[in-house]
């Protein structure tokens, strides 16, 4: 069974020299970005990384502890790029506007960031759902610490209606992200509004399409 909630690692991983932590990290992160949590193989990590099979878990509880750190560490990678980004962003121009500019950067990061881009897409497409669940609850803690404060803010600016639920609000958002950013990289996640587009445009004009059914569907009545 994997576990459904994110672990630390053992007092022995801390007391690691970093240059054996990173090795293993790296290690991991190739593989599960490569090969996702059912198929990487600790085997392989261990070989990669230079330490004995057995030493891991002297490191982590378990296979699935080791993946969900791993997406801890991208998350937070991920989250702050995100977080400078909406920090030099013109929030007072409304909250549509500037969440599509936010959306474009998003999508645009994961193609400079092929790591980010392979563990995400680890995390999402996990064909194991108690893995998958594990790592995901990971990432929306993230995503939800980021974007609640922007849309609690925008509802008392008056930039959503105010019968506006902001949880459905932000629930969409948690799908729209992880699809944003692997659609365009992964043929047949979207076959319909064109973010699986090699054209730019062709990506930024599904991100526009999709704020502007967000601002329909949560924005105040036009004027």
């Amino acid at each position: 069974m994997v576990a459904t909630e994110v672990l630390m690692p053992t007092a022995t991983w801390e007391r690691l020299p970093a240059s054996r932590r990173d090795a293993v990290i790296r290690a991991a992160e190739k593989e599960f970005a490569a090969r996702g949590f059912s198929a990487g193989s600790l085997n392989v990590i261990a070989r990669d990384a230079g330490v004995a099979k057995g030493s891991l878990f002297q490191y982590f509880v378990d296979k699935s502890d080791l993946y969900a750190y791993l997406s801890e560490l991208a998350s937070q990678r991920i989250r702050a790029a995100m977080q400078e980004r909406i920090d030099e962003l013109d929030w007072g121009r409304g909250l549509f506007a500037t969440l599509r500019e936010l959306l474009v950067a998003w999508e645009a990061y994961f193609h400079a960031h092929p790591l980010e881009l392979a563990m995400t897409a680890a995390v999402n497409l996990e064909p194991d759902s108690a893995a998958r669940y594990a790592v995901r609850q990971v990432v929306n803690d993230h995503y939800s610490a980021v974007l609640r404060p922007i849309l609690a803010a925008a509802h008392d600016a008056g930039d959503l209606r105010a019968d506006a639920d902001v949880d459905a609000c932000l629930a969409l958002l948690l799908l729209l992200l992880p699809h944003i950013a692997l659609a365009p990289h992964c043929a047949g996640l979207d076959p319909v509004l064109g973010l699986s587009s090699a054209e730019e445009s062709d990506r930024i004009g599904a991100i526009d399409r999709l704020v502007d059914v967000l601002r329909a569907a949560f924005g105040p009545p036009a004027g």
